[in-house]
């Protein structure tokens, strides 16, 4: 089960309790799950009791108990417990399924993994200044919104400036607005799109310009061409780039990745009991993976490209630390395994991953590098 699975298995135990008259309020448009911070219970935990209590005129605690036992019967779900004030922890059961279910969700939707409906109802339109970092940061923003099921579009006080579109910034109209818009207004750049592409091109301009948070000067510095570890633009690239190299590769040796179990040897069942070598290594990569749609998700709901950045640099630290302890190809004489084909749907989900965000951000993911 996934995150956003959880989410749509939760606000179902919603919509039934209401239709069953056990809960008297107004069903959500959305029921939102968080991984559960450090020191807490369960693997993801979720706030829709305290935000039903008034409507339904109910103690936090009792709708908590009300929503509890109707998730609970739902499959894939292994312990609904009540914390707090209120709060709902959920401890997924199955996890190799678990697992199973997000590297097939990455397979089938491709860089779309992480798009949704979630704001299908809202239209925004955002207007900004004629200076480079907000409009790149407007376009960035207007991609979030729209992979998540908004329309919108974006407007600029002048005539746009023409190097504008060699980073992929489109301005639908210009000029004063006749009522007032939501405005972007990042930390100005410091220069203009022409210097920039001049000294760093469209990608890594782009990384430069979206990286930091809004409030928050733009490094836009020699050091973002820099091919090396130092520069995370450059790891993001190399991972996605990496991942690929492994699929070639795998092909060249005849197989290809295969989602086993999380945590299955190729010994078979009864082996499940000692946990293969790299499930320690692949746990917080197939967590970041999972993670990726709310990241996506929070990213267009509070304007924030620089989150996806983040996200992005987080894969590819935790791609390299699982690629260097638990190789997904065979070395020397070492025939390909079922421990192989599952570490390489791992990382070719990552690499999958990575050009979905990149793309977002309206950033290049070569094959190569």
């Amino acid at each position: 089960m996934t995150p956003a699975d959880l989410s749509r298995t939760v606000l179902h135990a919603v919509r039934r309790a209401v239709d069953e008259d056990a809960l008297h309020a107004p069903v959500p448009a959305r029921v939102r799950v968080e991984r559960t911070r450090p020191g807490g219970s369960g693997d993801y935990a979720c706030a829709v009791a305290l935000q039903l209590a008034g409507p339904a005129a109910l103690p936090a605690l009792e709708v908590a108990r009300i929503l509890r036992e109707r998730v609970a019967a739902e499959p894939g779900v292994g312990r609904v417990e009540i914390t707090g004030p209120g709060f709902l922890s959920f401890t997924l059961d199955a996890p190799a399924e678990s697992d199973r279910a997000v590297l097939a969700a990455v397979r089938e939707q491709g860089l779309a993994y992480g798009h949704g409906d979630a704001l299908r109802d809202e239209i925004h339109q955002f207007h900004h200044a004629r200076e480079v970092r907000a409009a790149v940061t407007a376009q960035a923003v207007f991609r979030l919104l729209v992979a998540q099921g908004a329309r919108g579009r974006t407007t600029c006080d002048q005539a746009p400036d023409p190097d504008w579109v060699r980073l992929g910034v489109t301005v639908n109209a210009y000029g004063t607005p006749p009522t007032p818009l939501t405005e972007i207004r990042p930390v100005p750049a410091g220069a203009t799109a022409g210097e920039l592409l001049e000294r760093l091109g469209p990608d890594a301009a782009r990384w430069g310009l979206l990286r930091a948070a809004g409030h928050d000067r733009a490094a836009l510095g020699p050091e973002l061409l820099v091919q090396g570890e130092a520069n995370p633009l450059f790891r993001v690239r190399y991972a996605h780039a990496r991942a690929r190299a492994l699929t070639r590769g795998a092909a060249a040796l005849g197989f290809t990745a295969e989602a086993a179990p999380y945590g299955a040897s190729p010994a078979g069942p009864a082996a499940n009991a000692a946990p293969a070598p790299y499930d320690r290594a692949a746990r917080p990569l197939l967590d970041l993976i999972a993670d990726h749609p709310g990241v996506l998700l929070a990213g267009a709901r509070h304007r924030a490209p620089d989150r996806v950045a983040r996200q992005l640099e987080a894969v590819a630290h935790a791609f390299f630390d699982f690629h260097d302890s638990c190789p997904p190809l065979p070395a020397g004489d070492e025939k390909p395994s079922a421990a192989h084909r599952a570490r390489l749907a791992i990382a070719e989900a990552a690499g999958t991953v990575l050009a979905g965000g990149l793309s977002l951000l309206g950033i290049r993911a070569p094959e190569h590098l």
